[in-house]
């Protein structure tokens, strides 16, 4: 082999280095590992509440001269998080398995880190990237979801500023899926390659791929069922029903504002998830509708619209399927039960009148309960009788014109429930539920307030499609206050009046 003779006049050129981040990203199973972080201040606080945040049973120990009150508050509330006031000694980290240095002494930061390196323990210091052996970067949580954000120690405030951005855009139900996916990864059989390949035909509609296979059965039902009820209780009414005949020659001036109002608290409704009943109930009491009438009339509506907006919630996946089942019978057994007394006492409806008025009261004060506590962490576990949660709130909601949304979803929600399956299961469960109610009400009832009953149906049917699409991108929170307000003013005013006929 014959060398070649080097030329001393080459210039060597050197490996390129390696481009971008070069960290490797990890998650860390803290409830299994010690970790000692040495500081009480602000920056300590930062840490401590990052690891707390992410590993609330992590095992920390802190030790510091001092502790900020947030620290001592935290170790008061925190089983396995230790806080030791004394000043810090190599010997503090026999026995960790993690470090973390975050002291406002760059000295001591320094021994630390030559500490725990001479324990072959890697360790964190704050705010010396070229000192650190890992970084503690943005969390992006959904649920089960997480996403770790590092900029490779240059910039924290550009990884917070995406950790917002993501936050805003990944949606919620992100968990939601993960949850269906491991039921579905559970119950598939045969070879890995087979595994594989099923999940990968169901995750295709993440990236635009594939969609979902729809259920064709149901859209026949619910449309079949709608048409079928419209075709028949026109007919019904056409041939029955004089005063009927009437309105339709002669629009009474009344329909137009049940028209407007329809379409108000059916956009409410839909931004909410509830108050359209009440809202209505209360509107049209106020109107001299009696009770009865005014329920049958609200629930009339209700069928257009909550099919309407039941069926938008269906395109978009917002409807929980076993949830719906068990709401659905339970409540229209309620609905039915309620309809048939509240019409009974129809010729009683003087007296019935301020009890529904007393009705609406109470549930414009669960409304305001709710606006109050809407961005209050849910800490209780799921509701488990469902069923008998549908059974009272269909019963309730006949008899009172409204409440299903009020009382279901809210407890639903209150229950840890998702709030946007809740939403769009009640509203699709809604449909059936106005549905047996309207039937009962119109074998009851003599059908009379026809231009109320009217204006309602079209005012509702003509927003239900836009309130399913705003439903997620309007605060909630305001028009809640509103709502609450406007009804339990409303209602008292017909309280008092009843009170004052009586004296």
């Amino acid at each position: 082999m014959t060398l070649l003779p080097r030329n001393k006049n080459l210039t060597e050129i050197p490996p390129p280095k390696p481009q971008g981040n070069q960290l490797f990203p990890v998650f860390l199973k803290l409830e299994n590992l010690h970790t000692v972080l040495v500081g009480g201040g602000n920056v300590g606080l930062e840490k401590l509440t990052a690891m707390l945040q992410n590993s609330p049973g992590a095992a920390i120990t802190v030790i510091s001269k001092t502790f900020l009150p947030q620290i001592e508050a935290l170790a008061a509330n925190t089983p396995k998080l230790t806080i030791i006031q004394k000043a810090f000694a190599d010997t503090d980290l026999d026995g960790a398995d993690l470090a973390m240095a975050a002291t406002d002494d760059a000295e001591l930061n320094r021994y630390i880190r030559q500490s725990a390196h001479d324990r072959k323990l890697l360790v964190n210091v704050a705010d010396k990237p070229e000192l650190c052996d890992f970084y503690l970067g943005s969390i992006v949580q959904k649920g089960d979801l997480k996403i770790g954000i590092s900029t490779n120690g240059k910039s924290p405030t550009v990884a917070k500023r995406l950790k917002e951005v993501l936050n805003e855009a990944l949606p919620a139900e992100l968990d939601t899926t993960l949850q269906q996916m491991s039921e579905i990864r559970n119950s598939l059989s045969g070879d890995f390659a087979y595994k594989v390949q099923e999940l990968n035909r169901v995750t295709a509609v993440l990236i635009g791929g594939e969609k979902p296979p729809s259920n064709n059965n149901l859209k026949l039902v619910v449309w079949g069922t709608f048409v079928a009820f419209l075709v028949i209780t026109i007919t019904a009414l056409w041939s029955k029903e004089p005063g009927f005949q009437a309105f339709v020659a002669n629009i009474n001036p009344l329909f137009y504002y049940f028209l407007g109002a329809g379409f108000i608290f059916a956009m409410i409704d839909g931004a909410i998830g509830m108050s359209y009943g009440v809202t209505s109930t209360t509107f049209s009491l106020s109107m001299g509708i009696p009770p009865a009438s005014a329920s049958m009339g609200v629930h009339l509506s209700e069928i257009m619209s909550n099919g309407i907006a039941g069926w938008m919630h269906y395109r978009m996946g917002n409807v929980n399927w076993k949830l719906f089942k068990l709401l659905l019978v339970p409540g229209i057994i309620g609905a039915v039960t309620g309809a048939y007394l509240l019409s009974s006492l129809e010729h009683y409806a003087q007296y019935t009148k301020p009890l529904v008025s007393f009705y609406t009261l109470i549930l414009g004060f669960v409304i305001l309960n709710k606006a109050i506590n809407l961005n209050r962490k849910r800490t209780s576990g799921k509701i488990k009788n469902i069923s008998l949660l549908g059974l009272g709130g269909g019963f309730i909601d006949a008899v009172g014109g409204g409440g299903w949304g009020s009382i279901v979803l809210s407890t639903l929600i209150a229950g840890g429930r998702h709030p946007r399956f809740s939403l769009g299961t009640v509203k699709l469960s809604r449909f059936f539920i106005a549905l047996t109610s309207s039937l009962t009400f119109i074998t009851m009832l003599n059908g009379k307030h026809w231009e109320a009953v009217a204006g309602l149906v079209i005012g509702s049917a003509l927003a239900s499609p836009i309130a399913a699409r705003i439903s997620n991108k309007i605060s909630a929170k305001a028009i809640m206050f509103a709502v609450s307000v406007i009804v339990i003013l409303i209602s008292l005013r017909s309280i008092i009046n009843f009170v004052l006929k009586l004296i």
